[in-house]
């Protein structure tokens, strides 16, 4: 991840979704948490613009969000947030919540440490019928159907504000190559698909015309659920 995150397009493309969404709802002085910030390529962009911290439970991540130079960070794990109530103005999560057992407890962790009128800006993978050894081998819990991720913040006490699949454009590729990983056998593998430099430009301009089709109304389908909600006043 560490390898690939500054560079490749989807983990560009999943990163720069969610800095737009952050700059339409953020004033310079709010406080930003990034639960699950791995190694640390999106906290790298939000420090540049906001007070920031991240929390992951991987000491391995983190020494690498160290290595960028990064500081406010914690180890922790989102079911139990050793954090104030009301502490921070958005709470940012990016494919944390499907490898969290709990997932309710941690909606409800993010849902105590956000400021009243605060918001949640998070994604995990769609459709449990596309479960296969990617999700084997990434420890997923589960995938989500855009209906479960309502629900799921719902219970918690969320208003929604926007919840819509993304990686539109792509979803036939994404199906066809989980149904291939699913004949193939061995150990489970992340396996992302090598693509030229011209190739990674083409596919990141694609996600950039998704994403402004995203702000504008909500995809029928993608490989991921990308939910916007905030805690009442």
């Amino acid at each position: 991840m560490r390898k690939l995150e500054d560079h490749y397009w989807w983990f560009v493309s999943r990163r720069n979704l969610a800095l737009r969404l952050l700059k339409s709802r953020s004033q310079p002085d709010h406080k930003i948490l990034d639960v699950g910030c791995g190694t640390g390529a999106l906290l790298h962009q939000i420090q540049q613009q906001f007070w920031a911290a991240g929390l992951d439970f991987s000491h391995h991540a983190l020494s690498f969000s160290r290595q960028r130079g990064l500081k406010h960070l914690l180890f922790a794990d989102a079911q139990s947030i050793p954090l104030n109530d009301g502490s921070f103005d958005t709470v940012i999560s990016l494919d944390t919540i499907e490898h969290v057992p709990n997932d309710a407890a941690a909606i409800s962790e993010i849902f105590r440490v956000l400021k009243p009128g605060g918001t949640l800006i998070m994604n995990v993978p769609a459709f449990s019928w596309l479960w296969g050894p990617h999700d084997v081998a990434l420890m997923h819990y589960r995938r989500y159907h855009r209906r479960q991720v309502i629900e799921l913040l719902t219970q918690s006490g969320f208003q929604i504000e926007k919840c819509s699949y993304s990686v539109f454009f792509l979803f036939p590729v994404v199906v066809l190559r989980r149904a291939f990983e699913k004949l193939q056998r061995g150990e489970p593998k992340v396996r992302l698909p090598r693509v030229s430099k011209f190739t990674n430009s083409v596919l990141e301009k694609l996600m950039e015309l998704e994403a402004s089709l995203f702000v504008r109304l909500n995809l029928p389908w993608g490989s991921s659920v990308v939910a916007v909600a905030t805690k009442p006043n």
